[in-house]
């Protein structure tokens, strides 16, 4: 294979950095990671640019780079707004992660390149329109329309996760601060700990999403009662979604998208919750599970499968 061929790609996380060389049909070259120096802008360049070059060698020469982060440029300034790791806001860090590698890289929302993963050659492929949801430490999203990636003329297309809860219910209202400094975003009742925090609402017991889902599957009333009351809520904000964009599917990815009992009936959900008689979208798990980010960064050059730019 020649090196051309040879698509890098990274996700930047808040804990680890991955980095994967892919080849032209998608396969997996190498891979490799590295802890994520959160609190410090210039080690994390220098991790980024580092793996980089350690993929490079290793697949035998130079390749395109593309990055998935936290947070989005801004078309005002180029310079990181929006996200979590807060050493990256207000730095230039494509202009610098460039500087260090010697050649243009592309950035994107880690979101972004989820749902592009998923559209290229994932549980989103050969459909037109997709948009990729993350349910994780934060609620995320992003558009994909034949192949290409939309990111807006603002930078923040598919950020659902920061509007509010649709139909809230008396219990619901007006709902909790945001860290965007909003209340009832939809992020605070979607992310994993708002499922945590639905659950010692009922039972007093403070537990991870995942083990909620062990209690559930265990038939733990107050773990069922949990999930229950989470997929609804996922319902109405995916069907606010729907009476937007009306994608052809919508691929779930991040952590609490590996409960299966979500999925059970949540399609009758979302229709009864949307503007339509009925809802022939698909909602479907993901196909590439962790990887989704790291590979739709590589995808970000586009090629055969995929179109990011």
């Amino acid at each position: 294979m020649t090196a051309d061929a040879v698509r890098i790609g990274v996700d930047l996380g808040g804990t680890k950095i991955e980095a994967i060389a892919l080849g032209a049909s998608g396969g997996v070259l190498a891979r490799r990671r590295a802890a994520t120096p959160a609190e410090d802008y210039e080690a994390i360049v220098r991790a980024v640019a580092d793996l980089s070059r350690a993929l490079e060698s290793e697949t035998g020469g130079r390749a395109s780079v593309g990055v998935g982060m936290p947070g989005a440029i801004s078309p005002k300034t180029g310079l990181v707004k929006n996200s979590n790791t807060i050493a990256l806001n207000g730095r230039p860090f494509g202009h610098d992660l460039a500087e260090a590698l010697g050649r243009p890289v592309l950035l994107e929302n880690d979101a972004n390149c989820f749902a592009l993963s998923e559209a290229a050659d994932g549980a989103g492929v050969g459909a037109r329109v997709v948009f990729g949801v993350i349910l994780g430490t934060g609620v995320g999203g992003g558009l994909v329309v034949d192949g290409a990636l939309i990111s807006g003329r603002n930078r923040i297309a598919g950020e659902w996760g920061h509007n509010p809860l649709p139909l809230m219910r008396a219990g619901e209202h007006p709902g909790r601060r945001c860290y965007c400094g909003r209340d009832g975003c939809i992020e605070t009742f979607l992310s994993g700990a708002g499922l945590s925090r639905e659950f010692c609402a009922r039972s007093g017991e403070t537990l991870t999403g995942e083990a909620i889902a062990a209690r559930a599957e265990a038939g733990d009333a107050e773990a069922l009662a949990s999930i229950d009351a989470y997929r609804d809520r996922l319902a109405r904000a995916l069907a606010s979604v729907v009476n937007i964009v009306d994608p052809d599917v919508i691929v779930l990815g991040g952590g609490l998208s590996n409960i299966a009992r979500l999925y059970e009936g949540l399609e009758k959900l979302v229709e009864s919750y949307a503007f339509s008689d009925a809802l022939e979208t698909r909602i479907l798990r993901n196909v590439h599970g962790d990887s989704g980010g790291v590979r739709g960064a590589a995808w970000l050059w586009g090629g055969a499968r995929g179109e990011g730019k």
